[in-house]
């Protein structure tokens, strides 16, 4: 595993310690939005949303910044074990394509 993949599962890993430190209470399964942003103007939205719809994932531009937003069709399990499974499946995409991961959120609907 790469040094980045690694860096960002650890990430994941730890957010998911801390929420448990805090309290919080996190909903059992629910789809999950990653968020990648385009490391700079040569990345390539189109190819990267493609390859990620081609996988069942939505993809959206946030129109006023530089973020591309993926989301699961069906609900995940929300466990670290889960989240990372797509989402390194997600970033593995985004770094072919000149993004790089910047997060996740989970619980909308």
């Amino acid at each position: 595993m790469s040094q980045k993949f690694e860096a960002q599962r650890r990430e994941t890993f730890e957010t998911f310690a801390e929420l448990k430190k805090r309290g919080t209470a996190l909903p059992r399964t629910s789809v999950v939005e990653f968020y990648l942003l385009a490391e700079d103007e040569d990345a390539k939205w189109g190819p990267c949303e493609k390859a990620l719809r081609a996988l069942g994932y939505k993809t959206e531009r946030d129109e006023e910044s530089d973020t591309l937003i993926v989301t699961t069709r069906s609900e995940l399990q929300i466990t670290p074990d889960a989240i990372w499974a797509e989402e390194s499946k997600v970033i593995e995409i985004a770094f072919k394509f000149d993004f790089h991961p910047d997060g996740w959120e989970f619980g909308f609907d």
